[in-house]
């Protein structure tokens, strides 16, 4: 009974001060037909169902500043067992933070039960990060358990109408990241929070409000306590964002490049080694904006490739031979990297076909070159030696003799090949003996 009664306390304090503002279609922009199909779909088959659905967070957040979404997100009173019901294709996932995915075709809707205001039975670690969230409460709870302020929008496809209960309308609209709660506290709570801070200021071009700023460089070190594979999972969203080259210039401002990427902060101490990330990350930057394909496996190859380089000079040095010496300064460097970031056996494969097609392009005689062109990752390879001749680490001559070769006919290809360095010369080979002793002269002994 006293537990009961101190987590309604708990509750009624976590959401004091807040206030509901609903907005109209005329003032925040969105239309329903802008909504993903299966965003509605989703609401209106747990609206007609009998419970609460809305449109929540991102989705709604980018909507109103004119910027396509790239996924939905739905919240709802229904519990995860009861949207379960409700969808015939969907499935309950998650232990930390159990959510449901919905299916429709293609398309996968995330949706999940309002969450309650954390309390004293709150499992925790030692450093304050959440590590169990299964507690259902009401949409006021729920909206004060978002992180940002912009984040804490909902939208009823039905209705067309917003529900904003912190002004993230208002804040979106001055351009102001403002964090809902104490930031010292919401940082300890998931620590990922600054890493997503920086990532959504830079895609929306917000300025961080002073009290979500100051405390980043000293609690840095709470990223330490992230599973590597969350953390990896928040690093490419914000690599892919569309924004990296913004996102790296205010991670190294607030200090928080060291210890991500480990080789990293590194790199960008050498002007070398900053000049081809940059040139990487404008590259995947306008790649996203177009709508481009693009590949963790590049853009992490080329982030950890001048520690490769470092490693693999070291090893020549010791006198171990060229290539066996890359394929261990590829492992360790990878093995480094392992510690912080969980990339998956498939991403890990990719960088290191890329690094290894390297030292063949130097080649350019013989049937060499013919052979690279059959290579599965011969365009990946390709692209990478592109960079490497931008930023200065190797001639712009070989570049451009790639690219004309690989576009060539079989007899300019022919012209275009280098002369090999010469003849091996051929081992005598000692004449046989015969049995009795003499000597065996050529072509005798058949």
């Amino acid at each position: 009974m006293i537990r009961k009664l101190l987590r309604r306390v708990f509750r009624r304090n976590a959401t004091a001060g807040t206030g509901l503002t609903t907005i109209p279609r005329s003032r925040h922009g969105i239309r329903r037909e802008q909504v993903s199909p299966a965003a509605r779909r989703t609401c209106e088959g747990l609206q007609q169902a009998g419970f609460k659905a809305y449109v929540v967070g991102g989705a709604v957040r980018d909507l109103i500043a004119g910027i396509k979404p790239k996924d939905y997100d739905v919240a709802t009173d229904a519990t995860p067992d009861q949207v379960r019901n409700v969808f015939r294709r969907s499935r309950i996932i998650g232990r930390r933070f159990q959510i449901v995915h919905v299916m429709f075709g293609a398309e996968t809707i995330e949706v999940s039960t309002f969450r309650a205001a954390h309390n004293e039975d709150t499992l925790k670690d030692a450093h304050g990060r959440v590590l169990r969230d299964n507690d259902w409460g009401s949409i006021e709870e729920d909206a004060a358990r978002r992180d940002f302020t912009v984040n804490a929008l909902y939208y009823d496809p039905h209705t067309e109408a917003v529900l904003d209960y912190h002004n993230g309308v208002a804040d979106l609209k001055q351009k102001t990241l403002r964090m809902i709660g104490e930031p010292r506290a919401r940082y300890r709570e998931d620590p990922v929070r600054m890493l997503r801070a920086v990532r959504l200021s830079a895609k929306l071009g917000l300025t961080l409000d002073p009290a979500v700023r100051a405390p980043i460089r000293e609690m840095a070190d709470l990223m330490e306590n992230v599973p590597a594979a969350r953390l990896f999972d928040e690093m490419l969203k914000l690599l892919f964002s569309g924004h990296a080259v913004e996102c790296l210039k205010r991670l190294r401002s607030d200090g928080l490049h060291h210890g991500l990427l480990p080789l990293l902060d590194v790199i960008l101490e050498q002007p070398l080694g900053e000049k081809f990330v940059m040139l990487a990350l404008a590259n995947t930057d306008e790649r996203v904006r177009a709508g481009k394909a693009t590949s963790p496996g590049f853009l992490f190859a080329t982030l950890l490739w001048h520690e490769v380089l470092a490693n693999w000079e070291a090893r020549k040095k010791a006198k171990q031979l060229s290539i066996p010496a890359l394929y261990d300064a590829m492992d360790e460097v990878l093995q480094v990297q392992a510690e912080k970031l969980a990339i998956t056996r498939r991403i890990a494969g990719d960088i290191k076909d890329i690094w290894s097609l390297q030292p063949r392009f130097d080649k350019r005689s013989g049937k060499s070159p013919l052979r690279l062109l059959e290579q599965p990752r011969f365009r990946a390879g390709y692209d990478f030696l592109l960079l490497r001749a931008a930023s200065g680490e190797t001639e712009q001559e070989l570049a451009d003799w790639w690219t004309e070769f690989q576009d060539a006919s079989h007899e300019r290809r022919e012209e275009m090949l280098l002369p090999d360095a010469g003849p091996k010369k051929r081992r005598r080979r000692s004449p046989r003996k015969k049995p009795g002793g003499g000597g065996e002269s050529p072509g005798e002994g058949s």
